[in-house]
This record gives structure tokens, C-alpha cells and sequence, in this order.
């Protein structure tokens, strides 16, 4: 468990245990929310070929899995976690921000 701890770089099995909810919870939302987006944008599952509509639709969840992660992490009281967690991640696809002292984790 300390292992997982470390990992995660979370200081208790409490705070963990909420990590891995608000990823579950953020990742089963972000699909769900995916269908209506493109639906709004005229995009229909039928209306393409399969080839074309599958990458697309993961195209959309990705941003969409990004800002509801800060969203979630932000109503269990975790939004520093969160946010630390899309810089780092996001910082690996070349999206830089800046850095202030009180930032780190």
C-alpha cells in the first residue's frame, strides 16, 4: 500500500482511496458526456463510417476527461491534487505552464 501511496504521491489511504474515485467517476463521466457533444455537433454514430467515428469520439473525450477532472477533483476537495496531476500530464504532451513556488507537490 505504501507503494501505491508513494505512486500516487497522496498521504494517506483516505486521500488515495478519493483519487481513485474521482478518476472512475471522471472517466465514466467523460464518456457519457462524449455521446450528447456530438450528437450537438450533428455527429451521429449511423451518419459514419465506424473508421472515422471510434477516433473521433476519443478525440473529444480527451479534452473533455481533462477539464472534468478538475472539476470532480474540485467538489471532493482535492483541486490542488488535480490540477498538480494536469500539469504533469499535460506537460509530457509539450503544454507547458508556469511554474510558481507554491505549485510544487
Amino acid at each position: 500500500m505504501h507503494k501505491l501511496l508513494k505512486i500516487f504521491k497522496v498521504e494517506s489511504n483516505f486521500q488515495l482511496a478519493i483519487v481513485f474515485f474521482v478518476f472512475s467517476i471522471t472517466g465514466s463521466t467523460a464518456l457519457i458526456v462524449a455521446g450528447p457533444f456530438l450528437e450537438a455537433a450533428g455527429i451521429q454514430k449511423e451518419s459514419i463510417d465506424p473508421i472515422f467515428f471510434w477516433p473521433l469520439r476519443i478525440v473529444i473525450i480527451f479534452p473533455i476527461y481533462q477539464v472534468l477532472l478538475i472539476i470532480i477533483g474540485t467538489l471532493v476537495g482535492q483541486r490542488h491534487y488535480f490540477w498538480q496531476f494536469e500539469k504533469r500530464f499535460l506537460s509530457r504532451l509539450g503544454i507547458r505552464f508556469p511554474e510558481k513556488k507554491s505549485d510544487t507537490l
